[in-house]
Formats: C-alpha cells, sequence, structure tokens
C-alpha cells in the first residue's frame, strides 16, 4: 500500500508515537507498504516552528532528513497536475495545506493517513482514519 502521511501523522510518527492508533502504527511499520511525505507537510513544519507551536530536538533541516531516513519516506512531488487537483475535490473547508495534500494522494494514487475529520469523507481520496 502506498500511504501520503498527513502532517500531524508524520510528527506524531516521530515526535509522539504513542498519539497513533495501534492499526496505524502497525500499518506504517509493515516493511510492505510505502510511506510518502508531502513538501507542504515540511512547509506547514516551518509555521508550526515560527508560531512557537513545536520544539524539535535539532536543527530543522536536519530533523527533516533524519525523519525522511528513519520512516523511509518517499518525497511526493508537488506538481501543476495536483494543484489542479484541488479544483476537482469539494473540500468543506479553506485549508490550502490540506486541499494540496488530498491532491497529492489523488493524483499519485496514495491512501491519505489522516486524523483530520475535514479529510476522512473526501470523495475520490483512500483514507486510513488515525482512530
Amino acid at each position: 500500500m502506498k500511504l501520503l502521511l498527513d502532517t500531524h501523522i508524520w510528527l506524531w510518527s516521530a515526535l509522539e508515537p504513542q498519539r497513533l492508533t495501534s492499526r496505524v502504527d502497525k500499518v506504517l511499520r509493515d516493511p510492505a507498504n510505502d510511506l510518502w511525505l508531502s513538501p507542504v507537510s515540511v512547509g506547514e513544519l516551518i509555521v508550526l516552528l515560527r508560531k512557537g507551536r513545536l520544539r524539535l530536538p535539532n536543527e530543522v533541516a536536519a530533523w527533516v532528513a533524519q525523519t525522511m531516513q528513519d520512516l523511509e519516506l518517499t518525497e511526493a512531488p508537488l506538481t501543476v497536475e495536483v494543484a489542479l487537483a484541488i479544483g476537482s475535490i469539494d473540500f468543506p473547508h479553506g485549508d490550502p495545506a490540506d486541499h494540496f495534500l488530498a491532491a497529492t494522494a489523488k493524483v499519485f494514487d496514495l491512501t491519505l493517513v489522516t486524523a483530520d475529520e475535514h479529510l476522512l469523507h473526501l470523495p475520490g481520496i483512500r483514507v486510513l482514519a488515525n482512530r
């Protein structure tokens, strides 16, 4: 299975794994699954750091590189096709990061791993719920 980690799932995996359900934790640890991360999530991380809502154990670029290696994450391309796919999804809210993540899942045929209520029931997007 190809899984796109929502930003909070990525952060929880690295910083607070106890917040993952046992089902999600098991799926993420299964070496048969491919884990993907969008650059949009890295951007969201930077915003959280600037707002003081999160602290990392080391410098952000090194931390991101280390989590990409530790979790064996594949970088999801941010393409014009992804941006255009936003127009084909009916979103219940206006968070642009969520729009890009859902469109990335749709374009690259990924299952979005999330606990975000706004993303759990999007038509045309496969989701693995952290609940």
